[in-house]
């Protein structure tokens, strides 16, 4: 038997969190040693009929664990997704074939779920695209130079009758989950946020020893109603001239219309001695810029790939989103997982709704489900995926077709990391 066919891949017992949740601590560079009330904390997050390791000679060497997740589709109808996470190969046993063990694992129990696609967030790009994972969403971060924004440093609040009041976490907990689902289910990308989530962000269950306690604010409209969250952290630096340059920093900032993200967005340029803004992870073409009267003064820092989309059932998949108008294409997906490949029928009706279903008809774009799946949220544009060779039309103009399809005039995005 070879040293690979020796290593068990294997669903944990709850008795083997422990040891999992310390090879996942060494995977992720955050040290051999963690305390118990860390590991109690991070436990409450462990279901382990839904937890793979893989075992040598009983030491955990290698992680993989999924939930339950829902997606909002294009259109925003919510998708049953299965949420990949907490992905470690310990470095004494790398090229063994251990991911794509635990992966296909967990593909496979996905699909017999029932479940219409995979996401994960990708820490290295390589890694995922041979397991089906196509790259659906892209984060930026602006960093906001506050003195050449040109807003008025003497603001003192919303023009618009809301009002920004500063919160405790308790507050947060109560007022940002229905907040947050009406965001969410206007977004595509976004995905939901159960109770666990609100008390890791407020810091009523401490997974991350090093957190910063941040400050919280809250806007209400003119009527009442809670339209706007943000949560920041800020340094404290002080130039040779005694003058301030300190940096606050985005953890997270949520609002369902413009007016409160405006609003919002102006609170942070207008907290005293605060002369730099970090957005932390936003929507590629997030409002920011535009609600600046120099919108060079907000840089984007970082721009990156984000959520990652696999797609598990491809007529579930393209019948629950929404479309830009009426068409029709057939496309040929290959998926060497064996999960969904085949060729469907794409029909887009005038009302945006659509059918989907096998066919024997020809082709006319020929792909890969990862490439679906980069597509499926409206963020890729199949043109430029032709372009670079991993699209390919079989019909001239399909490439075109798919991107009246396909794509949407926001761009999606998804706010968490998981």
């Amino acid at each position: 038997m070879s040293d690979r066919d020796a290593l068990d891949i294997r669903t944990i017992t709850e008795d083997e969190t422990p040891d999992w949740l310390r090879a996942l601590s060494v995977g992720f560079l955050q040290g051999p040693v963690v305390s118990e009330d860390v590991l109690a904390a991070r436990a409450t997050g462990i279901v382990p009929e839904r937890t793979t390791g893989a075992f040598d000679d009983g030491r955990c060497v290698a992680t993989l664990r999924s939930f339950p997740q829902e997606l909002t589709a294009v259109g925003g109808a919510l998708v049953a997704a299965n949420a990949v996470t907490n992905v470690t190969v310990t470095p004494t046993h790398r090229r063994r074939g251990l991911l794509t063990r635990m992966m296909g694992r967990d593909l496979a129990a996905a699909k017999e779920r029932g479940d219409v696609v995979a996401t994960l967030i990708a820490a290295e790009y390589p890694i995922y695209g041979r397991y089906g994972f196509g790259p659906a969403t892209t984060a930026a971060e602006w960093t906001v130079d506050v003195p050449r924004t040109g807003l008025d440093p003497r603001w003192a609040g919303p023009e618009d009758g809301g009002r920004i009041d500063l919160a405790d976490a308790a507050e947060v907990r109560k007022l940002g989950p229905e907040l947050y689902e009406r965001v969410r289910r206007a977004t595509p990308g976004a995905v939901d946020r159960g109770a666990r989530w609100w008390r890791i962000e407020t810091g009523e269950l401490r997974v991350r020893p090093e957190r910063k306690e941040p400050f919280y604010a809250v806007y209400r409209s003119a009527a009442g109603q809670v339209d706007g969250m943000v949560a920041y952290t800020a340094d404290d630096r002080w130039g040779d001239a005694k003058q301030p340059l300190n940096t606050a920093t985005v953890n997270w900032l949520v609002a369902d219309r413009p007016e409160a993200e405006r609003a919002l967005w102006r609170f942070m340029c207008s907290i005293d001695w605060v002369t730099t803004v970090k957005t932390g992870y936003r929507a590629p073409d997030d409002l920011l810029p535009l609600f600046l009267p120099d919108p060079r003064a907000a840089r984007i820092t970082t721009q990156a790939d984000w959520m990652w989309v696999r797609i598990l059932d491809v007529v579930r998949a393209l019948e629950a989103r929404t479309y830009a108008g009426a068409g029709r294409l057939v496309l040929e997906v290959a998926d060497a997982g064996g999960f969904t490949g085949g060729r469907y029928l794409l029909e887009a009706a005038e009302d945006g709704r659509a059918v989907c279903a096998a066919t024997s008809r020809e082709a006319d774009l020929t792909l890969d489900v990862s490439d679906l799946g980069a597509l499926w949220l409206g963020d890729e544009s199949a043109v430029r995926l032709a372009a670079a060779g991993r699209v390919r039309e079989t019909r001239a103009g399909a490439a075109r077709v798919a991107d009246a399809l396909l794509r949407t005039s926001r761009r999606p995005w998804c706010p968490d990391s998981f």
